[in-house]
């Protein structure tokens, strides 16, 4: 059923006998959103499944905005598709509207339908020539369009018990006047005509107040009676405003697939890999980078995987950029005890990924810091040298500014340049 302005302007289109078909389509779409086409075709199916419905003209009209509608999509997903099918192969219908189906299928001994909707419905009407067309069967079309079956719509065994709610009226003959401005009687003995007010009105009042599913009779469904409640059943909560709801992100996940990524992380907490071993995690990883949320590896466990394989944590580092706990990463890499590999990871991840700037400044302030404490001569002057090539090697990659941490690296600059 659609309303009573839908109403207005769906008979305004069909009314428009006198412009082209294209230009009443395009006007249709204007007039008509997307999610409306199917409610407004589905009007039209119904009112052209009675011939004395609407007039020559208008039923041409309405057969095509019905093919144009979905004429993009293919015929599997065309709800129409069957029923134009059977109204170009009706042998009740005339031969000048069968041909106008067929040629917007792209039938009737052409593949372009395009002429014909340059048209208007007056002037493919007078100038339609039966003899120069062939029709194609009913069998032939299916082929064409529904590879060969005929796409039947789905029946409900509860719709199959409705009426329809739209009939002929046995009082019009076939064919009636429909262009007298009232209701006209026919001389005595001969069966009344209907004009063409009483046939505008009786079509815009159908539209309006019918619905498309029939009469239908109606099925009592009472409701299933509660099971009673337990005393150890659990309460349903609603969540509102003042419950926060927490979604455990790793519930139902597969963690098979990471099996081997998972084994080869808890032998790199312990020893050195195997070049091998190395490569097949940084494969693995590379192939799925979620698995690094599966390989068992903890903040509290990134110290003794960047002491024993600090190549394997810069990879897994790298993949865990987006992860929620990265910050928590950072902040033990920035406090664990400075070493070679520590800085080496730190390097190698100012290459990889942007990391934030206040986690790098730290990271140097914590290297001077290790620097300045270290008791032993020999460990003070090796972690210094290590930590001048580190500050050389983010200075010449531009990835800190030594401006902003003048005061520090000049102290420490002159504290052991000696």
């Amino acid at each position: 059923m659609i309303g009573i302005e839908e109403s207005q302007n769906l008979f305004a289109l069909l009314n428009a006998e006198s412009r082209p078909f294209d230009e009443i389509f395009a006007d249709f779409l204007s007039r008509f959103p997307r999610e409306a086409h199917f409610r407004v075709c589905s009007s039209l199916a119904m009112l052209l499944e009675d011939k004395g419905m609407l007039k020559p003209s208008q039923r041409l009209v309405a057969f095509a905005i019905l093919h144009q509608t979905y004429s993009s999509q293919p015929p599997s997903l065309n709800p129409f598709i069957s029923f134009l099918i059977n109204s170009a192969c009706d042998d009740a219908a005339e031969k000048m509207e069968m041909t106008f189906i067929q040629l917007l299928l792209g039938s009737a001994g052409t593949n372009n339908n395009k002429e014909v909707l340059k048209q208007s419905a007056v002037d493919y009407i007078k100038g339609f020539d039966p003899s120069s067309h062939v029709l194609l069967q009913l069998e032939q079309l299916q082929k064409q369009h529904c590879d060969g079956t005929e796409a039947e719509p789905y029946k409900s065994i509860f719709r199959a018990a409705a009426v329809k709610n739209v009939i002929p009226d046995p009082d019009v003959p076939h064919g009636c006047d429909a262009n007298s401005s009232d209701l006209k009687l026919s001389p005595p003995g001969a069966k009344p005509r209907i004009g063409s007010e009483d046939r505008d009105t009786a079509v815009t009042d159908l539209l309006q107040n019918l619905s498309l599913e029939g009469l239908s009779p109606q099925w009592i469904r009472p409701a299933p009676p509660r099971l009673p409640i337990l005393d150890g059943e659990l309460m349903w909560l609603n969540p509102d405003n003042n419950h926060e709801l927490l979604w455990d992100y790793g519930m139902c996940a597969d963690t098979s697939r990471g099996a081997a990524v998972r084994d080869l992380i808890a032998k790199a907490l312990k020893g050195p890999l195997a070049p091998a071993q190395q490569e097949q995690v940084v494969v693995e990883l590379a192939k799925d980078p979620k698995l690094v949320y599966h390989c068992g590896l903890t903040p509290r466990k990134l110290p003794d995987l960047v002491e024993h394989n600090p190549l394997i944590a810069v990879e897994v580092l790298s993949k865990l950029m987006n992860s929620p706990e990265i910050s928590e990463y950072f902040t033990v890499l920035v406090n664990m005890e400075m070493s070679l590999h520590s800085m080496e990871v730190v390097n190698r991840l100012t290459t990889a990924v942007d990391l934030p700037t206040e986690f790098v400044h730290m990271y140097i302030t914590n290297c001077i810091s290790s620097c300045e404490n270290i008791k032993d001569k020999y460990m003070q002057n090796r972690l210094v040298r290590l930590v001048c090539v580190f500050l050389q090697s983010l200075i010449r990659n531009k990835i800190i500014n030594v401006q902003d941490l003048f005061i520090e690296v000049q102290a420490f600059c002159i504290e052991f340049s000696g």
